[in-house]
């Protein structure tokens, strides 16, 4: 059993407040991602949970044990950190071996186990090798390998993949997925990176300020984002935000801005006078469909698909998805709408969802 409840988790640093009061559920064999920005509290939370650091005051269970008095090694957790922490002067094969060895495992039960681990992280010709003779991929699927030998039930990992470029990024966030559905076993991930928490957790935790702002799946997340924070930190580019105000007009709820007017949705929630964020993402800004002008500042060719960024008259320019066919320039005038089914909106004040 790997479920690990966090309860009323608090991390005090002197004065600082870097955990507050988590509560959180991480259930039995589900790959969990927590993220936010620099200093929100995810990695001294993974912290907690892997014994490397002692909460203030909550507990942490495991199975059906409070482990806040265990040591690290005695949790039965894996751990894969930013920083390998490879031995340079070990082959890749003690590299891995290393826990085993610790435990005075039998030389032929080691062999065995370090091979089958190196067969499925594909590094088995690397065995002979040193850490120094390895790429960076390379030397992450040896750390893995150190961590997946000693059958852990929990994985916990602390951005691991942030020193690698982006093509080795990439493929390894297909090999830990891969590995999760191989091993069954419990994922607890930490990231800043939001495409890494999209693409690999079957939930996501977001954090700001040592507090969780939402847990969800990724497109519930991407969705509808429980505040304004959310829904800026998630989706490239980041979200467009309007300010305006909720008026009434004939019986039907506009939302109007700085040279800006659109009807809400029936039902959309808030009442008329109140001042509220209107967000929308750049794949419901319909460039060429709607009465509202603007005129392009700037291009930016993707592909399969261009960016375009446009000034209407507002404080900041919005920002579009178009079709690579659609050619338009700097300075070109153009009109717009916006696709209602796509509204987010957030109360003006608070930033907590209205609809």
């Amino acid at each position: 059993m790997a479920r690990i409840l966090l309860k009323d988790l608090v991390k005090q640093f002197g004065r600082v407040t870097a955990v507050s009061g988590v509560n959180l559920e991480i259930h039995d064999g589900e790959f969990l991602i927590m993220v936010g920005p620099s200093g929100c509290g995810k990695t001294t939370t993974l912290n907690m949970i892997s014994g490397l650091e002692t909460p203030t005051s909550g507990e942490v269970v495991i199975g059906d044990q409070v482990v806040n008095e265990i040591e690290p090694g005695e949790r039965g957790l894996g751990m894969v950190f930013q920083d390998l922490a490879l031995f340079p002067h070990m082959t890749v094969f003690e590299n891995i071996a290393f826990g085993l060895r610790v435990k005075s495992v039998a030389d032929e039960e080691v062999r065995r186990r370090v091979l089958q681990a190196a067969n499925a992280m594909h590094i088995a010709p690397l065995l002979d090798k040193r850490p120094a003779q390895c790429s960076g991929g390379e030397a992450q699927r040896v750390a893995l390998a150190r961590t997946i030998i000693t059958n852990p039930a929990v994985f916990l990992m602390d951005e691991p993949l942030s020193s690698l470029d982006a093509k080795l990024r990439l493929d390894m966030r297909t090999e830990l997925k891969h590995l999760h559905e191989r091993l069954k076993a419990t994922f607890v991930y930490v990231t800043h990176d939001q495409a890494e928490a999209m693409t690999m957790a079957d939930r996501i935790v977001v954090m700001r300020g040592g507090f969780i702002q939402q847990v969800g799946g990724p497109l519930d997340i991407y969705r509808r984002p429980a505040n304004q924070f959310v829904a800026g930190f998630f989706g490239t580019p980041t979200m467009n935000f309007l300010q305006g105000k909720v008026e009434t007009d004939g019986g039907r709820l506009r939302f109007r801005a700085k040279s800006i007017d659109f009807l809400l949705p029936a039902g959309a929630g808030p009442g008329s006078g109140r001042e509220i964020t209107l967000g929308v993402r750049a794949e419901h800004v319909l460039v060429g469909k709607g009465a509202q002008p603007g005129r392009v500042t700037l291009t930016e060719p993707l592909g399969d698909e261009t960016l375009v960024f446009f000034d209407y008259g507002g404080d900041a320019p919005l920002v579009a998805k178009v079709s690579p066919e659609l050619h338009l320039s700097s300075g070109e005038a153009v009109t717009f709408g916006l696709d209602e089914a796509g509204y987010h909106l957030f109360d003006g004040a608070t930033g907590e969802r209205l609809n």
